[in-house]
């Protein structure tokens, strides 16, 4: 679940909407949580109950608590049980079980170790960090998560060497320490490679999964769906500083990289690589000079091949844009976006259908993300992606879960 600044969540306080047997099952059951369903033991939850939620691809911190994970490697994938008739997403774990206070069901809430207050209906209702649970996956822990806006983390990662010494560590243990230290350390720029913030339409790329958006299934407004590639986000930025000068910026999800050789999570830096194939800073030059009346534009996409695995097995490196974003109006439609991309010789991500309606069901909605890649028919793809070609703010993506246990396999 993304939460308000468009980071996800992994670890959250729930409500369980309902609960539905497993035929043959005298143990076990399921839980519905939003979109999500997920295994449990028979009788212990019940519609209304209060519990926290944690997402697939998630691992938890190695405690007494998730010791039955253990042979998981704390883990927490989609599952298929029953011969594969019955898939299972998540966890889902109640307040005795993660050793806290009762949860008030009533209002909602849940109370931590410490005794503070999580209502799943606000922002509280988020507990990744108080629980330690990170990405899986060791790279999606460096790629995908955001930097810390804890002013005195910050800090202390600005200066890692320095806070690794017992003075600095036993003064960050006390407000007045940690203020202290601030005062010659903490004031300070931020890394010259931080994403760029002052973009006011381009941000890092994520977009919500529909399971955490039942009531989306009530919208049938017309949409446009787009394969979901898996790859590693790319983002592209020209900025016009003067009459003949601009900045060119090219960034992975979190990182802007500065130069070619510039250290990546990849072998090699993927996303200049990509921008030189493609010439895309001339390309975007050439669209600046020809819409004078634009402060920036932006290209952001997903750069396959050999990343993650090279799950779409192709013979070398390519980039697929799903963002065209300008100035003045945010970003514009897939066709418009394919268009131009097409006009420079590049690619767009495969377009699905132009007059997508979601069904009524989730489970429709999870079968329909299901099929063979458009960039490569012999292989699953990811899932979809949905936008509104009237409203540049709405999208949401719907992976598959068919694709989602075959690459858990494959690991």
């Amino acid at each position: 679940m993304l939460d308000k600044n468009g980071t996800r969540q992994l670890a959250y306080v729930v409500v369980v909407d309902s609960i539905s047997p497993i035929d043959g099952a005298d143990r076990v059951e399921l839980a519905h949580v939003g979109g999500w369903q997920v295994m449990v033991r028979k009788g212990l939850y019940h519609p209304g109950d209060v519990a926290v939620y944690f997402e697939i691809d998630s691992k938890v911190a190695q405690t007494e608590a998730f010791e039955f994970l253990a042979p998981k490697h704390y883990a927490i994938k989609t599952q298929k049980y029953f011969k594969g008739k019955v898939l299972s997403q998540g966890l889902l774990m109640n307040s005795e079980e993660l050793g806290w206070p009762a949860a008030d069901n009533e209002r909602g809430i849940m109370r931590d170790a410490e005794g503070v207050e999580h209502h799943f209906n606000d922002g509280s209702r988020f507990v990744t960090k108080e629980l330690g649970v990170t990405y899986y996956d060791p790279d999606d822990v460096k790629r995908k998560s955001m930097p810390s806006k804890d002013p005195y983390k910050v800090m202390a990662q600005r200066n890692r060497e320095l806070f690794k010494h017992f003075p600095f560590r036993q003064l960050m243990h006390y407000p007045w320490g940690r203020k202290f230290l601030y005062i010659f350390f903490g004031h300070k720029k931020a890394p010259a490679t931080a994403f760029p913030k002052k973009f006011a339409w381009i941000k890092p790329t994520d977009e919500e999964r529909i399971e955490n958006l039942p009531t989306m299934l009530n919208d049938k407004r017309v949409l446009v769906a787009t394969e979901k590639l898996d790859g590693t986000s790319s983002t592209y930025i020209l900025e016009r500083k003067g009459r003949r000068k601009f900045e060119f910026y090219v960034c992975s999800r979190n990182v802007r990289q500065l130069t070619p050789d510039q250290k990546t999570f990849h072998p090699y830096n993927i996303y200049w690589n990509m921008a030189i194939k493609y010439h895309i800073e001339d390309h975007l030059k050439q669209y600046l000079n020809d819409n004078p009346d634009l402060e920036y534009v932006g290209l952001q996409g997903e750069s396959v091949g050999s990343v993650q695995g090279n799950p779409l097995k192709l013979k070398e490196d390519d980039f697929y844009g799903f963002n065209f974003i300008r100035s003045d109006v945010g970003r514009i439609s897939s066709l418009d976006g394919k268009r131009i991309l097409e006009s420079w010789g590049m690619k767009w991500v495969p377009i699905v259908s132009t007059n997508w309606v979601n069904p009524d069901t989730m489970k429709e909605m999870k079968t329909l993300a299901t099929g063979k890649s458009l960039v490569n028919p012999s292989v699953l793809r990811e899932g979809l992606v949905y936008r509104d070609p009237k409203d540049n703010s709405f999208s949401f993506k719907n992976v598959s879960n068919e694709y989602l246990c075959t690459k858990d396999k494959n690991k």
